[in-house]
């Protein structure tokens, strides 16, 4: 944030931390100090490009920026921990096994990194299909908006009956 627009903010340092706990989290226990703060660095700067280039070219919504943050944040973790994994780490993925005439490890390397993408695929499949389904069933029971004039007077009032002030008082 500092580089590209001259000042720092506190909501862009939550955001950083917050980024780089959701990028190392698949990580943790496979890498090295050393390639954990090199997943930092490159996480800081994709998740600061899903925060602001991202989300405004796909013009989805996402106030809380979740889907900059946690999302993109989480892939790169999953994708440089394919390259990064080290049995001098953690031992359990030292061993290696046959599959077919193939000798797999769970070792950092170009094998794992396509494991990696392979599951990253897989869950972006299954996760966009199973909310699509949500979405559609929600749509059909309940609605997905709130009346406009609901959203703009605010969804604590209009749906839950609070507001900034206490009435009581």
């Amino acid at each position: 944030e500092w580089p590209t627009r001259g000042k720092r903010s506190v909501l862009g340092a939550a955001s950083g931390m917050v980024a780089g706990l959701a990028t190392i989290t698949p990580a943790s226990g496979f890498v090295s100090i050393g390639s954990a703060v090199c997943i930092g660095l490159v996480s800081g700067a994709g998740c600061f490009f899903g925060v602001t280039k991202l989300k405004s070219k796909c013009g989805y919504d996402d106030s809380l920026d979740v889907f900059g943050v946690h999302g993109v944040g989480s892939t790169i973790g999953m994708l440089m921990l394919g390259m990064l994994a080290s049995a001098d780490v953690n031992a359990a993925i030292a061993t290696t096994f046959k599959e077919g005439d193939t000798v797999v490890s769970l070792a950092g390397g170009g094998a794992q990194l396509l494991n990696q993408a392979i599951a990253i695929g897989i869950t972006v499949l299954l996760s966009g299909v199973v909310t699509w389904i949500l979405l559609k069933v929600i749509a059909a029971t309940i609605g997905l908006r709130v009346p406009q004039e609901d959203e703009h007077s605010g969804l604590d009032l209009t749906e839950h009956g609070e507001s900034a002030y206490n009435d009581a008082a």
